[in-house]
């Protein structure tokens, strides 16, 4: 199995794998030892539709029976197979389980038309990447009509995992020496809404927080206008849930926010108050500059805004035209050089806040969890980090014998502080 893209893929990646082991195929982490290689692709943007490509090509170019799966398949339905003859077969995102009748010897061509995802239940995860944490799918699909956005016409409309389901999986997930789960979808602020008829996600979370074997629960993907002060309190209150809270904002201004065709809500104000409910959270967002119709006075807005709020964490993306989006067809759009100039800014200044922000944490003792233990290194990240996406504690330790393990949380005073990183020792070592 390939999997590429983001924790989502990957979760299904694991619960195919799963499945295909439950049958009785072997799998193995050798692609030389393989007779059937699965490539699990990501269409999201143009950068992670070449990268599926080539990673596709490499392996039918090695002459391996390669399964395309996923979100490029979905997306070019048609012109990929008659682009790809020498792809053995075809499964579309809400098609993966029908990978098990192709190998079998069915249909080598598995796409709909109109997504429709089925959580496969039941099904032990055969586990790919595992880190002190693991992802929990909660939800699929979207019902939002961002315009730059593609996830819809990929990933159907937004449908929510039993809770039942969710609490049974972080339960082995635990037993199996998992100590943070990370709920994932595309809005977990929205879970629930379409199954238990409003959102239900601190319901969720308090069902969660009871379980004895989990220390961490994380939360990605807020979308913003279900953020409430019910959500809010939630989080502040339950121990276990981290005070973190990942919102993309794509954008400050109203004029962008409104081509973008997202909610046209006060994000400073929804800032403010997620920072006054919940003491001590990082807050974690992403924009997009260079969209369509981005002047100056946009980008400036957008700048200033930044400034002003100090995100604790935050990405930069460069505007990715997609022409099968309502954004794909407006004018006019910024360069290349442009989009690239303005990223390089925002990031500039966004390296000097996080610098001023890790190094206010000199002194401090934060809960962190660990990643990767060696003979003079311990790798960890504090509460405030996510995996994959934010910055690492490196913890220097002499200390001779017994340490720390992977996936444990130990308390550590931190005494050195970069753009991202920071550097301490275990609190009574």
């Amino acid at each position: 199995m390939v999997s590429l893209g983001c924790p989502k893929n990957l979760v299904d990646s694991e619960n195919l794998l799963g499945l295909l082991h439950r049958d009785g195929h072997e799998i193995t982490l050798n692609e030389e030892d393989a007779d059937i290689i699965i490539v699990n692709t990501c269409s999201f943007i143009k950068d992670a539709e070449k990268e599926s490509v080539r990673a596709i090509l490499s392996l039918t170019g090695r002459g391996k029976k390669v399964v395309v799966a996923g979100c490029l398949p979905q997306k070019y339905r048609e012109e990929l197979k008659e682009a790809m003859p020498e792809v053995f077969a075809f499964a579309g995102t809400g098609d993966l389980s029908k990978i098990r009748d192709i190998i079998r010897g069915g249909s080598t061509f598995e796409v709909e038309n109109s997504p429709r995802h089925r959580h496969i239940e039941d099904i032990k995860r055969f586990h790919i990447s595992m880190g002190s944490g693991a992802y929990i799918k909660i939800g699929e699909g979207c019902d939002y009509a961002c315009s730059f956005c593609v996830i819809p016409s990929l990933r159907g409309n937004y449908t929510s995992r039993a809770m039942e389901s969710i609490v049974r999986e972080a339960k082995e997930l635990g037993k199996e020496g998992v100590n943070e789960i990370i709920l994932i979808a595309q809005d977990t602020a929205g879970y629930g809404k379409d199954i238990y008829s409003k959102p239900s996600l601190a319901a969720l979370l308090e069902k969660l927080n009871d379980i004895d074997e989990i220390s961490w629960i994380r939360v990605m993907y807020f979308y913003p206008s279900p953020v409430n002060d019910g959500l809010l309190d939630t989080i502040a209150r339950l121990e276990k849930v981290v005070k973190y809270v990942d919102i993309p904002l794509q954008h400050s201004h109203p004029d962008i926010l409104r081509l973008m065709n997202r909610p046209g809500i006060d994000n400073g104000g929804l800032i403010e108050k997620i920072r006054d409910k919940i003491p001590g959270v990082s807050v974690r967002t992403v924009f997009i500059t260079g969209f369509p119709g981005e002047t100056e006075e946009h980008f400036e807005h957008l700048y200033n805004f930044i400034e002003k709020h100090r995100f604790d964490k935050l990405g930069i993306f460069e505007y990715s035209t997609e022409e099968s989006t309502p954004s794909g067809k407006l004018k006019p759009r910024a360069s290349a050089g442009v989009k690239r100039r303005r990223r390089r800014m925002l990031m500039q200044l966004q390296q000097g806040i996080s610098r001023q922000i890790n190094e206010s944490l000199i002194g401090k003792t934060i809960p962190s969890i660990i990643e990767t233990v060696s003979e003079k290194q311990v790798i960890a990240r504090t509460y405030r980090d996510a995996p994959e996406v934010d910055g690492l504690v490196y913890i220097n330790t002499d200390k001779t014998g017994a340490g720390p393990e992977p996936g444990e949380i130990v308390n550590v005073e931190i005494t050195g502080a970069a753009e991202y990183d920071l550097e301490g020792f275990i609190a009574g070592d």
